[in-house]
């Protein structure tokens, strides 16, 4: 099951529109509120500096860094252009925000041109993120800034116990959409390599029992996953959506990922 998000622009307009709906249901939550708070409040932005958030998806941390202090211009870029059409139509009456249809590892856009390059929840989902990284290095100014926020989605989990089903629609979940769940192991060595100076790689723990209203997108995309795959039918499907409800409902549901964030500046 390939991950959806490196294919997006050939993926179904009713996929990307689930997809969309929960981007913007991931960053109304308080918990990922603070999260992109905490890593933000890192960066030193400069006066008027110019921002690119590379595979911006609706737009949703576009929109946070439009009223960030300091931040004079803001750029959205993402290959989708179902995607973009939510995200133009979100910030529409905010100036400083503007969106760029391009790939995250061919840039549309002159060296040195930005002051700060943010990855939020994308870099997992490039294929060669090396390129992303090293292109991001080409866009930035000397001292310039780079952030990278992502999923350590090895981490992710909904079972309470051994052999927890719901735990096979959480893999199932990240079998398809997903590119490397071991990405973030890898990230500090990776933005050296490439010429960054890593300032800071930190955790920051996720976890949902009660209204646990993300956790669960996970474990209903994984249960549509394996039924595209033909890997269980409706039945089993319904049945696995109504445990996950159930658990809900009675406050028994745990749901958890590990995320991690990267705070790196160019020479």
């Amino acid at each position: 099951m390939p991950d959806i998000y490196a294919n997006i622009t050939s993926a179904a307009p009713s996929l990307v529109e689930q997809i969309a709906d929960v981007l913007e249901l991931r960053a109304a939550d308080s918990q990922q509120r603070a999260m992109r708070e905490s890593y933000l409040s890192e960066i030193a932005f400069p006066r008027d500096a110019r921002v690119l958030d590379v595979g911006c998806g609706t737009g949703a941390l576009t929109r946070v860094l439009g009223r960030w202090p300091g931040v004079g211009a803001v750029v959205g870029l993402d290959p989708s252009p179902v995607l973009l059409c939510r995200a133009r139509e979100l910030a529409a009456r905010d100036e400083r925000i503007t969106f760029e249809q391009g790939d995250g590892r061919s840039m549309p856009f002159e060296p040195a041109s930005f002051d700060v390059t943010l990855f939020h929840t994308t870099l997992c989902h490039i294929p060669e993120p090396e390129r992303a990284l090293r292109d991001a290095f080409r866009v930035l100014r000397p001292g310039g800034w780079l952030a990278v926020f992502d999923g350590d989605y090895a981490t992710t989990t909904v079972a309470i116990g051994d052999f927890d089903p719901l735990q096979a629609c959480a893999d199932a979940w990240i079998g398809s959409m997903v590119h490397d769940r071991w990405l973030l192991r890898r990230l500090p060595a990776m933005a050296r390599a490439i010429g960054f100076d890593v300032v800071s790689f930190r955790s920051h723990g996720y976890v949902q029992n009660t209204d646990p209203d993300y956790m669960l997108t996970i474990v209903g995309r994984g249960i549509d996953a394996l039924v595209r795959a033909g890997r269980i039918g409706a039945d089993i499907a319904e049945s696995l959506r109504a445990e996950a409800r159930r658990r809900a409902g009675a406050g028994e549901f745990f749901g958890h990922v590990a995320y991690v964030s990267l705070i790196g500046r160019k020479p």
